[in-house]
């Protein structure tokens, strides 16, 4: 005579049976449905509750619970109860309060929102706080720099550069040109620890300076090649030096167009006679304090990110050498940026900044 409660009869339908697999096999998440599915599938293959638990390896009870569970609420019986607690009470004032108050505002005694400080204002959690800002795209720890340019000739000058990109004229080519001055070979007191497992390289703090060069750089803005010199110092001398290399390699029938910063020594007498005697020259000078317009710029970032940045030279040859060899290398496969923004998309962008930054229209 059989004793015990009866199992309760469990059949599946198709699509039942397809979603349960599915679960099933579940590898990495929701291990708990997982095994749910498959004691449910175990059970309607029709074993009892204690094949089922041994071959699950979980308890008797546990098989019985969840069999009922599914005879009971199908499918949905399977999914885990709503945990006790208070709901989610975050309301759209709330977020808005948190956005608008770290927009417009500091805390006291303090140049910028912290996560504690906001949650401690709000009301609500750090990492509610924390969620917000994310959702939102705030990083008040963060501070980027900026100089507005003062140069009367900036609508002009801007309009000229920009044209060159993204309109470049025929049988020319376009060179953004500029010198990545002071280079120093550093020569870390101690080696360097590796980089392990779990640690980052680690370098001493202090170093020797073992003197310094100035990188001349012409980048190419249709292919992305770079031509470049080496020189000790940084005069209209080497600046001229420069641009005869640069009237050597450039094909005699195309013309050249240089786009430069306002620096004395690419408009000094010399500069000025020079071009006058190579025509095929001509000079597009980028408004002040508007270095970010001369795609150069972000090719020597590349070097310093690269090279410059962790590197230990004990001379100004070895120094020299290695930027040879980088700048070698990074012809072998040039990286062209591409530049999307139009002078009317520049300049409209500056006058929103201008006006929030001087309450303009308020």
């Amino acid at each position: 005579m059989t004793r015990g409660r009866p199992m309760a009869l469990l059949e599946l339908t198709g699509e039942e049976s397809e979603q349960l697999r599915r679960w099933a096999r579940r590898a990495k998440s929701s291990q708990a449905l997982a095994l749910r599915s498959r004691i449910v599938l175990a059970c309607a293959s029709g074993l009892n509750n204690t094949e089922v638990a041994a071959q699950e390896r979980v308890a008797k009870p546990t098989v019985g619970k969840w069999r009922a569970r599914f005879v009971e609420s199908r499918l949905d019986g399977l999914v885990d109860d709503p945990r006790p607690g208070k709901p989610p009470t975050i309301t759209a004032e709330q977020i808005e309060d948190v956005v608008v108050a770290t927009l417009e505002s500091t805390p006291k005694h303090a140049t910028h929102w912290s996560r504690s400080k906001m949650a401690e204002r709000s009301g609500l959690s750090k990492s509610t706080i924390g969620r917000i800002w994310k959702a939102f795209e705030l990083k008040p720890h963060r501070a980027d720099g900026f100089k507005l340019s003062n140069d009367p000739q900036f609508v002009a000058k801007v309009y000229d550069v920009i044209g060159l990109y993204l309109n470049p004229p025929e049988a020319a080519v376009v060179l953004c040109v500029d010198e990545k001055s002071q280079v120093q070979a550093l020569g870390r007191s101690q080696p360097a620890f590796p980089m392990m497992p779990d640690m980052p390289e680690k370098r001493t703090h202090d170093y020797v300076r073992n003197g310094t060069t100035s990188l001349f750089a012409a980048f190419n803005t249709a292919d992305g090649t770079v031509i470049s010199s080496l020189h000790r110092r940084h005069r209209t001398i080497e600046f001229k030096k420069f641009l005869t290399k640069i009237d050597a390699e450039v094909p005699a029938d195309l013309a050249v167009h240089l786009v430069c910063d306002n620096y004395g020594t690419h408009k000094s007498p010399a500069i000025k006679t020079w071009l006058t005697e190579h025509p095929r020259f001509h000079m597009h000078y980028t408004p002040t304090y508007s270095s970010w317009i001369n795609q150069v710029e972000r090719f020597f970032a590349y070097v310093t990110g690269d090279l410059l940045q962790r590197s230990h030279h004990d001379t100004v040859a070895q120094l020299e050498a290695d930027i040879r060899t980088w700048i070698k290398d990074w012809n072998t496969k040039p990286r062209p940026f591409i530049w999307t923004k139009s002078a009317d998309e520049i300049l409209n962008s500056l006058g929103r900044l201008l006006q929030r930054i001087t309450g303009a229209g308020h």
